[in-house]
């Protein structure tokens, strides 16, 4: 019987995550009625249907919609569970973000279309972007933010945690992304953290919001996780477990092909319970060039 292969130092396996080649690929959520959802975001909110399947046997269907191809774009990955029709999105979900050269058109659009405008266009309090908000049909927040030409429109996922310090230790470590700014607002007592892989303006960022005093918000059952792509799922989850033990969280799925499809994965919560899926980028690119 072969020897096992001689343990990897830590500080070796840490090294992995900043070197790896990494991107958002999607955020998943379910939704109540799919047709619902892709008409309000394909109309309202401009984005393009990419592909749709119906998985009968496992009794849910999925659309993915965004702004380019899936090959070079962040896109939501929408879930219909058959006779589910409402979720719960909980009080840590925060919102999506959109950003748009011209958010008063935008969302006069949306208005017309009977859209949820829950903020009026206008500028930041304190600063002078313009952002608005609106609700889609299953309750999840969009701010829209004006911006200038960007190659990724679909710009943030905002998530609220408890830590945030532990928090951006984690994503920084676990999963090799950048801290790209931190805002703290004193007077509404909260403070956020950007983190990602690339320019903020060029590219999808996760918003880590901190509310002063609050360390617990509920899940729900409507958001469910964001993908990132990887080189090799092996020493990425190699690399997230020796983080978990020193900041928290768990692993919920070892890394592995996934039975019937084989694209390659791992997944864990990070320690205030949100979820993160790595996938293995040439499995993914495989995936997405099958005939349907």
């Amino acid at each position: 019987m072969a020897e096992s292969a001689p343990a990897v130092p830590s500080a070796e396996v840490l090294e992995w995550p900043k070197k790896d080649k990494r991107r958002l690929l999607h955020v998943v959520y379910r939704v109540g009625d799919l047709d619902r959802t892709i008409k309000f975001y394909t109309e309202c909110l401009g984005m393009t249907l990419l592909r749709k399947r119906d998985i009968p046997e496992e009794k849910y269907s999925n659309a993915f919609l965004g702004f380019g191809p899936e090959e070079s774009h962040f896109v939501v990955e929408l879930t219909y569970n058959y006779g589910v029709d409402k979720y719960d999105i909980g009080t840590g979900f925060g919102h999506f973000a959109i950003a748009t050269q011209d958010i008063y058109k935008l969302v006069e659009n949306i208005r017309a279309k009977g859209g949820n405008i829950t903020r009026e266009p206008g500028p930041v309090k304190g600063g002078s972007t313009a952002i608005a908000f609106v609700k889609d049909p299953d309750g999840y927040t969009f701010e829209l933010i004006q911006r200038g030409p960007t190659p990724e429109p679909l710009c943030q996922v905002m998530l609220r945690v408890g830590d945030l310090d532990r928090a951006i230790k984690f994503y920084e470590k676990a999963l090799g992304m950048k801290l790209l700014r931190t805002i703290d607002k004193p007077e509404y007592k909260y403070t956020i953290a950007m983190m990602g892989y690339a320019d903020e303006l060029e590219s999808t960022v996760l918003e880590l919001t901190y509310n002063y005093g609050v360390t617990e918000y509920t899940k729900g059952n409507a958001y469910a996780q964001v993908a990132i792509s990887t080189d090799d799922v092996y020493k990425s989850a190699e690399a997230v477990n020796l983080v978990i033990q020193e900041l928290g969280g768990k692993i919920t799925r070892q890394p592995g092909p996934i039975p019937g499809i084989n694209t390659k994965i791992t997944s864990f919560l990070d320690p205030d319970g949100w979820k993160t899926v790595l996938v293995d980028n040439e499995d993914f690119l495989k995936e997405l060039h099958k005939k349907e």
